[in-house]
């Protein structure tokens, strides 16, 4: 299985929430933090060494993007895609039933959005850069809301449906 990298602080941030733990939703959110910043940093610092040696372009262009100006730009459909990406998510983590195509759809919503921050920074670009940001605060938070509704709901609905009966009568097995 293959995760985005982001997930897992992000999942432990939903349980935190859920669980009531604000240890472990410190904890959660420092290692996401770092894990952001270390991304948008890492593609600065490639982005200025392609500059220095002439691997990218002198000039950031911006052209017409329609299946990447999300990234900068945030709209309704990111939104979705990053609510839809949360509930996935942590079904995925709590039904143990995952696949490429959870950390492929998580990752959409975060990861490109942080590396966009370090380029536009490299370039200075700085709506870009503003865009990128509001993007990605967005799909994170709409990962950890849509992520701990989806553990909120299956603990009241759907946990109990599969407790043997004799459990779910208040009796013991």
């Amino acid at each position: 299985m293959v995760v985005g990298p982001e997930y897992g602080p992000v999942a432990a941030l939903c349980v935190s929430l859920v669980r009531r733990r604000p240890r472990l939703g410190i904890q959660a959110a420092s290692t996401l933090a770092f894990g952001l910043v270390l991304a948008a940093l890492s593609s600065f610092v490639a982005t200025a060494l392609f500059r220095a040696t002439a691997l990218a372009p002198d000039d950031y262009e911006i052209t017409e993007r329609q299946l990447t100006s999300f990234i900068s730009h945030p709209d309704g459909i990111g939104a979705v895609v990053a609510v839809l990406a949360g509930i996935v998510g942590m079904m995925s983590l709590t039904e143990e039933r995952s696949g490429a195509l959870i950390g492929v759809l998580v990752s959409v919503t975060t990861i490109p959005a942080a590396a966009n921050i370090g380029v536009a920074t490299a370039y200075g670009e700085w709506s870009e850069v503003r865009g990128a940001a509001l993007q990605l605060a967005l799909n994170v938070i709409a990962l950890i809301l849509s992520g701990a509704v989806t553990l909120v709901v299956q603990a009241r609905f759907v946990a109990g449906a599969r407790r043997p009966r004799a459990l779910r009568q208040g009796r013991a097995a």
